[in-house]
């Protein structure tokens, strides 16, 4: 089956991915899915650093404002809306552009896009408890338990293919039949192409502590004492950066100054890792826009050869 058609833009925070966005939306008719677990959350404007819809220049954003701070939004949530949403945005004829640093949401997309079968219901909880044994028992252990379910499915899958076994153990549980006896229909697959932003690394880290200034002045503190005030020490959203640093100054346990340093810290690390995330767990072409702007004619060239 031919793929569909999908561009992906990753990488880490504060490297241009949101600018890229728009301009590759205007200029092959796109829409664009975030790819990002915390721009879900309404009220959480700042700290997630979301496009604001007098910034996204009519281009359609999807995925942005759909949570309530006291709501899970999960891995399986995201996949199935995604994919969804890529269905809608090709039926009308227009590119669907996804655009995040969340690494796990974007792999997981890819690896599992028509994750359930057509004929099952989706349990979205059942899924997400596969994911979070992973978390704690490794991935290993996930395609242990759906060999001992359905051996002939497990040995049809790589033991490290996550999505790929839990949607064979969710067929099973949602349906009561093994997924290696379905007749359904092989799954559908797209044609991803993912462009990755990096930067040197003194200068990304720069661009993360610039931010993270234009976020204080632009009233961060507000945003985060709000959702303390809703409980955000022990909600879901409450483990952002940006937003968990500023619990103990909110508690009087810190001072200002040393919580806006941890945020600093703690972006510096998140980038790191998801610069390691993009470099050993995905297939992308990296691009230099920050060092290198010119880049972006080399973006738009080869985006029109690969959509033609």
């Amino acid at each position: 089956m031919t793929g569909k058609k999908v561009l992906l833009i990753a990488g880490p925070t504060a490297v241009g991915k949101t600018a890229l966005a728009i301009d590759l939306a205007k200029k092959f008719n796109g829409e664009v899915i975030s790819g990002d677990s915390m721009q879900v959350y309404r009220h959480l404007d700042i700290g997630t650093a979301k496009v604001l819809p007098a910034e996204r220049q009519g281009i359609p954003h999807y995925l942005i404002d759909i949570k309530a701070v006291q709501e899970r939004f999960t891995v399986a949530e995201f996949v199935t809306r995604a994919t969804d949403l890529i269905n809608q945005i090709q039926a009308r004829g227009k590119l669907p552009i996804i655009a995040g640093g969340t690494g796990f949401y974007l792999q997981s997309l890819l690896a599992g896009y028509q994750f359930g079968s057509a004929t099952t219901e989706p349990d979205l909880a059942y899924r997400q408890s596969w994911f979070d044994y992973a978390a704690s028992h490794g991935t290993p252990a996930v395609w242990t338990a759906l060999k001992k379910i359905d051996p002939a499915a497990a040995t049809g899958i790589e033991p490290q293919n996550l999505v790929r076994v839990v949607r064979a153990l969710e067929y099973w549980h949602t349906s009561g039949q093994k997924f290696s006896e379905q007749a359904d229909e092989a799954p559908q697959t797209l044609d991803a192409r993912t462009i990755c932003l990096t930067a040197e690394r003194s200068l990304l880290y720069a661009r993360i502590n610039q931010r993270v200034d234009q976020m204080m002045s632009a009233g961060l503190v507000d945003e985060a004492k709000w959702l303390f005030d809703q409980g955000g020490t022990d909600l879901p959203a409450g483990k952002g950066i940006g937003y968990h640093e500023l619990f103990p100054y909110f508690a009087g346990d810190s001072d200002l100054d040393t919580a806006v340093a941890l945020i600093k810290q703690d972006s510096r690390r998140y980038a790191k890792r998801q610069l390691t995330w993009f470099r050993n767990k995905m297939t992308v072409d990296w691009y230099n826009l920050l060092e290198d702007p010119s880049q972006q004619a080399m973006i738009m060239t080869e985006l029109a050869s690969w959509l033609n």
